[in-house]
C-alpha cells in the first residue's frame, strides 16, 4: 500500500510544531430497499415504527436472514474502492446496551470483513493528488433512533432504521490536516454515489462520520486518540477536527495526557466535549452470530459485479483530459457529481463535431451553466437548458453560425424563455455576419472617420481594440471577430 499522505501544514504551539493524525470511519447507507436482516422498508420519513418487522423488533425466534442485494452493494463499493473483496466474510455479534437496539447487541462484522484493503485518490487545494488507505469495509445494521423532545417525562423510540444495512468503511490513518479529510470524505461520496451504493445524503444522516484524531510532535509514535462521533457534515468534519487537534495540544502542553475517549461535536459552539471513554473490542464481547452463515460467494460472482461497474470519476476525468484537451481543474468540476458529468456527456453526444467543440462545451458548461444555476440557487436537475439546447449553443458557436458574445444572449432566451437555439437564431435574425465585403465596408467607414485614432493605433497596436469594438457596436454584435481582427490589422498596418 502507499505511504501516508504527505503533512500539508504543522500546528504551531508554544512547545513548537506539532502533527494531527487523522483516521475516519465513515457510515454510509446501503442503497436498497429493504434492511439487512429482514423485509422491511428503508423509505426515509415513514410515520414512527411502520417500517419494523418482527425481525427489527427483535421479538422471541426471528430470525436474521441476509438481505443478497447489500451483499452486492458492499462488493460494488469495494470494488470501486480497488479494494480486496473477501470471498468468505462472517457475521459477528457486538454486545452493548442502547435502548434503541432491541436484541441488547448489533449484527456487524468484526475479524473477517467483506472487503479488505483499498484505496481512495483525493485532490488538494493546491492541484497535488494524495492517496489514503483504507483499512476495510463491512456490513451492519443500524441502530434506532430515540426522540426526546415529544414529552417532558418521557423518550420514545422510532425503530425505523433499526436494521437498515450500513457500510463502515474504515480508513487508515493517513490524513495530516482537517483539509484532507474534507477532501477524502468529498471524493468517498462521490465514489459511492457514481456506484449508486449510498445516495450519501448527509443531512438525513445516510452517511456520517467518526472522526479518529490525535497529536504528535513530527516524527514522534502516534499519540492518544480521541473519537469524535457521527457528524453529520463536510464543514463540520473540518471544524471539529482542528478544534479537537487544537485541544489535545493545549493539554500536552500544559503538561497533562490525553484520555482516550469518544467525543461529540456542537456546531453551535463549536466545540467537541466528552461523551464516554473510548470502549475498546473486548469490551463489545465480539462472538460468531450463531443465527447466521459465513457469507462465501465464488470469483464468478465478484466479477460479474465488476463488469457491471459503471465509470468512476477518476477514470472519467482521465478521458475528459485526454480526449478533450480540459484542464485537470475543468474536469474535477465535471465529474464531482454524477449528474453534472452526464449532462456534459449528453451535451457531448449532441454535438456535430466533439473533437473541435468538446473544450468549448465544457468552458460552456461549467461558467455558463453551473456559473448561473449556482447562481439561482438550482441543482443540474432543475437546469432549464437542457443538455440538447446547450449542445445546439455550442453547435452554433464552433460553425460560426454565431459569436460567443451572441451565444450569451443566445442563452438568456432559452434560459427564461425556452426554445431551439437553432431556430431562434434564424427568427430573430442573430447569424453572425461572416460577408467580408459587408465588414470591409464597415471597417472603411470607421477608419476613415477616425484619422487621429488611426495614428494612435499604428503607434501603439494595443489601441486596435478601440476599432474592434466600434466595428462590433456597428454590426450589433453581428460581425465574425476573427473576421474584424484579420481587416483591421491589414488596414491599419499593424
Amino acid at each position: 500500500m502507499n505511504a501516508p499522505v504527505k503533512p500539508s501544514k504543522l500546528i504551531k504551539g508554544a512547545t513548537g510544531d506539532w502533527e494531527m493524525v487523522i483516521g475516519l470511519e465513515i457510515h454510509a447507507q446501503v442503497n436498497s430497499h429493504a434492511k439487512l436482516f429482514s423485509g422491511s422498508s428503508t423509505e426515509f420519513g415513514g410515520a414512527p415504527n411502520s417500517h419494523v418487522s418482527l425481525v427489527d423488533a427483535a421479538m422471541p425466534g426471528m430470525l436474521p436472514v441476509i438481505n443478497e442485494e447489500c451483499v452486492k452493494q458492499a462488493v460494488r463499493t469495494g470494488l470501486g474502492l480497488k479494494a480486496q473483496i473477501n470471498r468468505r466474510s462472517t457475521f459477528d455479534r457486538k454486545n452493548y446496551f442502547y435502548p434503541d437496539l432491541p436484541q441488547g447487541y448489533q449484527i456487524s462484522q468484526y475479524k473477517s470483513p467483506i472487503v479488505g484493503e483499498g484505496e481512495v485518490t483525493i485532490e488538494l487545494a493546491d492541484g497535488e493528488t494524495a492517496i489514503v488507505g483504507i483499512e476495510r469495509l463491512h456490513l451492519e445494521q443500524d441502530a434506532g433512533k430515540l426522540v426526546h423532545d415529544q414529552s417532558p417525562t418521557n423518550t420514545f423510540v422510532d425503530l425505523n432504521r433499526s436494521g437498515v444495512a450500513l457500510m463502515e468503511i474504515v480508513s487508515k490513518p493517513d490524513m495530516r490536516s482537517s483539509e484532507q479529510a474534507q477532501a477524502y470524505v468529498s471524493k468517498l461520496r462521490t465514489i459511492l454515489r457514481y456506484l449508486g451504493t449510498c445516495d450519501g445524503d448527509m443531512e438525513k444522516g445516510n452517511l456520517r462520520a467518526d472522526c479518529n484524531v490525535s497529536v504528535r510532535k513530527p516524527g514522534d509514535p502516534l499519540g492518544t486518540r480521541c473519537e469524535i462521533k457521527n457528524v453529520n457534515s463536510i464543514r463540520f468534519i473540518g471544524q471539529a477536527i482542528d478544534y479537537e487537534a487544537r485541544r489535545q495540544i493545549g493539554i500536552l502542553e500544559d503538561g497533562g495526557s490525553i484520555d482516550q475517549e469518544t467525543r461529540l461535536y456542537d456546531p453551535n459552539k463549536g466545540e467537541t466535549r466528552s461523551m464516554r471513554s473510548k470502549e475498546e473490542a473486548h469490551d463489545y464481547r465480539y462472538f460468531p452470530d450463531p443465527d447466521l452463515l459465513p457469507l462465501e460467494f465464488s470469483e464468478d460472482y465478484v466479477a460479474a459485479l465488476r463488469a457491471e461497474l459503471p465509470e468512476l470519476p477518476d477514470e472519467k476525468k482521465a478521458r475528459f483530459i485526454s480526449a478533450f484537451g480540459l484542464s485537470a481543474y475543468d474536469a474535477a468540476v465535471l465529474v464531482v457529481e454524477r449528474e453534472s458529468a452526464e449532462f456534459f456527456e449528453t451535451t457531448l453526444a449532441g454535438l456535430a463535431d466533439k473533437a473541435r467543440d468538446g473544450k468549448l462545451a465544457a468552458n460552456w458548461v461549467i461558467n455558463e451553466l453551473f456559473g448561473r444555476l449556482n447562481k439561482e440557487g438550482q441543482d443540474i436537475a432543475s437546469s432549464p437548458v437542457s443538455a440538447a439546447q446547450m449542445a445546439a449553443i455550442i453547435d452554433l458557436i464552433g460553425s460560426g453560425v454565431i459569436s460567443g458574445k451572441i451565444a450569451k444572449d443566445l442563452f438568456e432566451i432559452v434560459w427564461t424563455e425556452g426554445g431551439d437555439p437553432r431556430a431562434l437564431v434564424e427568427d430573430r435574425g442573430m447569424k453572425q455576419v461572416t460577408d467580408t465585403g459587408a465588414i470591409e465596408k464597415v471597417v472603411d467607414d470607421i477608419i476613415a472617420a477616425n484619422p487621429d485614432k488611426v495614428a494612435q493605433a499604428q503607434a501603439k497596436p494595443a489601441l486596435m481594440g478601440w476599432f474592434v469594438g466600434q466595428v462590433m457596436k456597428s454590426s450589433g454584435g453581428k460581425a465574425n471577430p476573427q473576421v474584424v481582427n484579420d481587416l483591421l490589422k491589414s488596414k491599419l498596418g499593424i
